[in-house]
This record gives C-alpha cells, sequence and structure tokens, in this order.
C-alpha cells in the first residue's frame, strides 16, 4: 500500500468511526447500568468553571445544499456565560449571557436582545448553556439522553424534551473525553451544525479583557 492509499485509508477509516459513533449512540438510551459514566463524565466536565479554546464551526445549509466554514475562539465561563469570538472568514463576537444575547462586531456596535420578562429566552439560554458544560442535572431535565464510554472516551446523545426547543431541533450528539470535542446540532429545516472545539484551557479567572466581553455597556 503506498503512502497515498495509506492516508486516504485512514481518513475513511476516522469518518466512518465518527458517523458510526453518532448513530450508533442512539442505540444506547440512558439507564442505570450507564448512569454512573453518565454523571462522572458530565462532573468531569463541569468541575472547571471557566473554558477556554478555539473552534471551526461547519454549518450546512440544506436549502443551498452547502457548507459555511468558520473559526475562532470560545469562552465558556459557569459564572457569566458564553463567547463565540469569530475570527474567520468575518470577525464577530456572539455572547450569550445569564440574561442577554449580545453580538459586537468590529466597529464596537452591539445588537443586545435582553431576556427580561422573556421566560422562553431564559429556558432556553439555560439549555444551551446545559448542553456545552455538561451539566448533567440541566441534560436530565431537557432531553431523553442516549449514552455510551467513560471518562476518558465518551459519545451523547440528545433528544429535546422541550416542545419550543423540539420545533427547531431535531437531536444533538456530542463525543469528547476530559473535554468536549465535538457537538453537532440536527436542526428542523435539515441545516446541521457542527462545533469541532481544540486547544481547551482551564484558567482559575477571566483577565480584563475577557470579562469586559459580559458587560453590555
Amino acid at each position: 500500500m503506498n503512502i497515498n492509499s495509506k492516508i486516504l485509508f485512514l481518513c475513511c477509516f476516522f469518518i466512518f468511526s465518527f458517523v458510526w459513533a453518532e448513530e450508533d449512540v442512539f442505540r444506547h438510551p440512558l439507564a442505570p447500568q450507564t448512569m454512573i459514566s453518565f454523571n462522572a463524565t458530565c462532573a468531569n466536565l463541569a468541575e472547571k468553571p471557566i473554558m477556554k479554546g478555539n473552534f471551526v464551526q461547519e454549518k450546512y445549509l440544506n436549502r443551498f445544499d452547502r457548507s459555511l466554514l468558520s473559526s475562532g475562539n470560545f469562552i465558556i465561563a459557569s459564572e457569566q456565560g458564553m463567547v463565540w469570538e469569530t475570527l474567520q472568514p468575518f470577525p464577530s463576537t456572539m455572547i450569550l449571557g445569564k440574561d442577554f444575547i449580545m453580538q459586537s462586531r468590529p466597529d464596537g456596535r452591539k445588537s443586545v436582545l435582553s431576556s427580561q420578562g422573556n421566560e422562553t429566552f431564559t429556558q432556553m439560554a439555560d439549555v444551551i448553556s446545559s448542553v456545552f458544560s455538561g451539566q448533567s442535572q440541566g441534560l436530565l431535565e431537557n432531553f431523553e439522553i442516549y449514552f455510551f464510554g467513560n471518562v476518558s472516551g465518551w459519545n451523547m446523545g440528545l433528544l429535546p424534551r422541550d416542545s419550543i426547543f423540539a420545533s427547531f431541533i431535531t437531536r444533538i450528539t456530542m463525543n469528547g473525553d476530559s473535554a468536549i470535542r465535538n457537538i453537532r446540532i440536527f436542526e428542523k429545516n435539515g441545516d446541521i451544525i457542527t462545533y469541532t472545539l481544540s486547544n481547551h484551557s482551564y484558567p482559575i479567572a477571566l483577565n480584563d479583557h475577557e470579562e469586559a466581553f459580559f458587560t453590555t455597556q
């Protein structure tokens, strides 16, 4: 087997393995015998109050049969919320705080949507936060869960229980080890959003620049 054939074989192997695991996870509903591993995995993910790293987002647009790629940095802070700082192809920053969503542009303009008086918004923010930070209680309350593996390597499938959430998302799949590595969100319209997370770090506190993301002023 020449070097090109070996590379092709390895690429096919890893792609097949990822797809197989994703589909296979829905054959493994959470059960008493897997609850211990599930809880241990979630506890391991949630024990770090701050997680930072890089992301690549691929959004497959079903209507146009094409994909859009973006990449940048992320912050997930249990006390403040989440930051998705897109660097490519166009700079922009999306912040999901405890009671607001804000988009910040390079020219300094900010668009803020407050959750005040909007119970649906608050619930959606909690659901999204539980997915990206591995909060077991939030996951159990909001999803029918499928799971196999352990803290060193796991796959998870989520089917939304809430009718509002289920109206635009059919399912979510996740995999990882000591950190979340991939998340795929399957939307009702056929679009698929894939997040690949890498270069994780776990600082004990945010610096001044990062704290500023969570200020709406």
